[in-house]
């Protein structure tokens, strides 16, 4: 069976190789397309440097950057507007374009929480992402961007609650973290065999490992622990955006 391609929608440099990095190594070493959106962040920035690199280790292609600012380093990307404050409609269609040119079998972004972190910014990447793998299939909403295309099926990059308790007695996690009910986890993969270009990715964002953010915590950590940590992927399962069968009744 071919592995499906595969489009990563995430909002900042870092959060692709962190949430989905196994994922998109392993996609890309069966052969399928890979490619990584990321909301913010300028093309002439260090971090979008640093991002071209770890794409390069997962076999992603080339950054793709919405050009927004970060929600809290706004001055970083100085002429930027800030994602969260930037029109909704404008944000929903950049991304169609590039859902549109790419055509992926599958989109994968944050969780309804953000993550684990909660960062404003993942927040609102799911929001758009959301919006945009419905628009991008709608021949009359933004005509000017490229053939419809309609994503097989939509993945939310998450973290179950079972999986919380390690990551804070390991990483020192300390501050609220978002999580959910095990059972809602539709697809939990074993991306050990990625490890290495996994971690690799991670730590090609040097910045984030210099200022000790969670590639620098990880950067520390001895082999056997980034295994137990990072090893598996969680996601959630959204409904099918091309659609099953008509229905001649609503069910729950």
């Amino acid at each position: 069976m071919s592995v499906p391609s595969l489009l990563a929608v995430f909002a900042h440099p870092d959060d692709e190789s962190l949430s989905a990095g196994g994922v998109l190594a392993r996609h890309a070493a069966a052969g399928a397309r890979t490619a990584v959106v990321t909301a913010t962040w300028a093309a002439d920035t260090l971090r979008a440097a640093e991002l071209a690199e770890a794409l390069r280790i997962l076999g992603a292609g080339k950054p793709r950057l919405l050009g927004y600012a970060d929600a809290r380093v706004p001055h970083l990307a100085p002429g930027c507007v800030r994602f969260c404050d930037a029109p909704l409609d404008e944000a929903v269609r950049r991304l169609v374009a590039h859902i549109r040119e790419f055509r992926p079998d599958v989109v994968v972004t944050h969780d309804a929480y953000g993550g684990l972190p909660g960062h404003p910014d993942h927040v609102h990447t799911h929001r758009v992402t959301m919006l945009a793998a419905q628009a991008a299939g709608l021949e009359q909403l933004y005509p000017d961007d490229g053939a419809p295309w309609r994503p097989r099926a939509l993945y939310l990059a998450t973290h179950p609650h079972s999986a919380v308790p390690a990551l804070r007695d390991v990483i020192g996690v300390r501050k609220a973290v978002y999580s959910v009910p095990d059972g809602q986890v539709t697809a939990a993969v074993d991306v050990g065999p990625w490890m290495e270009q996994k971690i690799a990715a991670v730590l090609a964002h040097r910045s984030e490992v210099e200022r000790g953010a969670l590639p620098g915590v990880i950067a520390g950590l001895p082999p056997d622990a980034r295994e137990r940590l990072f090893a598996t992927e969680w996601f959630i399962r959204h409904a099918s955006i091309a659609g099953a069968a008509v229905q001649t009744e609503l069910t729950a």
